[in-house]
């Protein structure tokens, strides 16, 4: 409620649990990487070795993963604003760059808006769909509806074609399709696997968008 009184409309918000759960299996898996590395680094160096190689490799894996976590979007007007440890703002109508990217772990896609405002350290990356199997969760038809809009109005780099892609998105929803039937589901099975992340240009997304009722 109060980010709304603000005018700041919340992007993809991911549920206290899943945020701690996935904070837990970061710093695991953090743990065990450094732990393997120094492991071997101690059995040719020594202990001291061991310790400090450890550390060298949990610190940045430890630093990605708090940022992960602190992460968080909004959207206020057509600005978008990412916080990590500071707080960055991205123009959607003036940024130079568009394109949407299609991430892949352990069989779990997800579908981001990567925007680039052309200046040094000028992006953001909007989650718009996460899908699993035949089942997933979308960003919510507001935030949908409030992106498009703000991508329409962007001639630089040709928004109106992931505005279209996203106005697709909500017709899907607003005829209940099937979520093999949605716009952003087919664009992320259709993504080669094997890779951690697809870049689809805006030539691609045109040539996708073409092709939808």
């Amino acid at each position: 409620m109060a980010e709304e009184a603000t005018g700041r409309l919340a992007l993809f918000e991911e549920e206290p649990r899943s945020r701690r759960r996935r904070a837990i299996s970061g710093l695991i898996g953090a743990v065990i990487v450094a732990a393997a590395f120094g492991g071997v680094a101690g059995l040719i160096g020594g202990t001291v070795t061991g310790l400090v190689v450890a550390l060298v490799v949990a610190l940045p894996l430890l630093y990605v993963m708090a940022v992960s976590i602190r992460r968080r979007v909004w959207l206020e007007g057509s600005t978008l604003l990412v916080r990590t440890w500071g707080l960055r703002r991205v123009d959607l109508v003036t940024a130079t760059r568009l394109d949407l990217v299609v991430g892949d772990v352990r069989g779990t896609r997800t579908v981001s808006l990567l925007v680039n405002a052309g200046q040094r350290g000028k992006v953001a990356k909007v989650d718009l769909a996460v899908f699993s199997g035949t089942g997933g969760r979308e960003l919510g038809i507001l935030p949908l509806r409030k992106l498009a809009n703000a991508l329409m109005n962007n001639t630089e780099a040709n928004g109106l074609v992931f505005g279209e892609l996203l106005i697709a998105e909500l017709k899907a929803e607003a005829r209940e399709a099937g979520v093999a039937e949605r716009p952003l589901y087919r664009l992320a099975s259709v993504a080669p696997s094997g890779k951690y992340v697809q870049r689809f240009t805006m030539e691609a997304v045109s040539r996708f968008v073409a092709t939808l009722d």
